[in-house]
This record gives structure tokens, C-alpha cells and sequence, in this order.
């Protein structure tokens, strides 16, 4: 029993983001890297939704509305795509642990924020600047799957 706790006290403990204990780092990234994709799952089908159902009608009144639908539609594409591809960089990293497998699940991540995020950016303000971010982005999920590919070679 914790100190301070009662016989069947109902406290809830505080549960943060901590590993358990006895996992491996290598396990703790592959963990890292299945809640990244969970996060960008979920985001990404939020953020498509809402380009369906509520930014669509918004966007539609504006002389680049089409376009800007379909920059929102092209950054939720890449976002969900990419989510999937998170997660697969972790199974990866489980089969094939090393440097590879993680450096891709990272690539893809940071390549989201900067592809689909600037697109996103640029559908809401119409700031066309934003789009010189996205293939950066897009290098970085380039990136990732020459990564993935890297891990899948060398095995274990």
C-alpha cells in the first residue's frame, strides 16, 4: 500500500507518461512511436472532418476556395497516410530494432508537422508564402521511407 492510503481508499494514482518499469529503451520508443501514430490518427481524421463538414462551406465564397479545399485534402491525405506509417515504424523497430527503423518513425513525424502543417496553414490564412515549408516536409517522409527501407535491409 502506498504511504498514506486507507484500506480501500479509491485514490487514483497519477498515471503519466512513464514507461513501466524494466522496459527497455528501445522498447520505450517503439512505444514513443505507436502513441505519435495514435496522436496523428486521430488528429488526422479530425482535421479531415472538419475540412469536410465545416471549412468546406467557409472556404467556398473565396476566389482560391477550390484550391484551398484541395490543399486541406492533400494535407489530411498525407497526414493519415503517414500516421499508418508511424506505427509501421514502430512494428519495424521491433522486428529490426536500430537506428533506421526509429530515425524513420522521427522522419515521418516531423514530416507531417511540416508538410500537412503547412498546407493546413496556408488553406486557413491563404498565406501562399507557407508553401515553400511543405517540401521540406516532404523530404523529411522521403526521408522516412528510405529509413524504413534502410531497417528492412539490414535485418536484425
Amino acid at each position: 500500500m502506498r504511504p498514506g492510503a486507507t484500506p480501500g481508499s479509491r485514490r487514483i494514482e497519477d498515471r503519466r507518461l512513464a514507461p513501466p518499469e524494466g522496459l527497455d529503451q528501445a522498447a520505450q520508443m517503439d512505444r514513443i512511436l505507436v502513441m505519435l501514430a495514435a496522436l496523428y490518427g486521430l488528429t488526422a481524421v479530425g482535421l479531415g472532418a472538419f475540412g469536410a463538414h465545416g471549412l468546406e462551406a467557409r472556404l467556398a465564397g473565396l476566389a482560391d476556395g477550390a484550391q484551398r479545399m484541395q490543399w486541406w485534402q492533400t494535407a489530411a491525405h498525407y497526414h493519415l497516410l503517414h500516421a499508418l506509417a508511424i506505427g509501421l515504424a514502430a512494428w519495424v523497430a521491433t522486428r529490426f530494432p536500430g537506428t533506421p527503423a526509429l530515425l524513420a518513425g522521427l522522419s515521418f513525424a516531423l514530416g507531417v508537422l511540416l508538410f500537412s502543417g503547412s498546407l493546413y496553414a496556408m488553406t486557413l490564412t491563404g498565406l501562399r508564402w507557407l508553401g515553400a515549408v511543405t517540401p521540406l516536409g516532404g523530404l523529411l517522409l522521403l526521408a522516412g521511407w528510405a529509413a524504413l527501407g534502410v531497417a528492412a535491409y539490414r535485418g536484425g
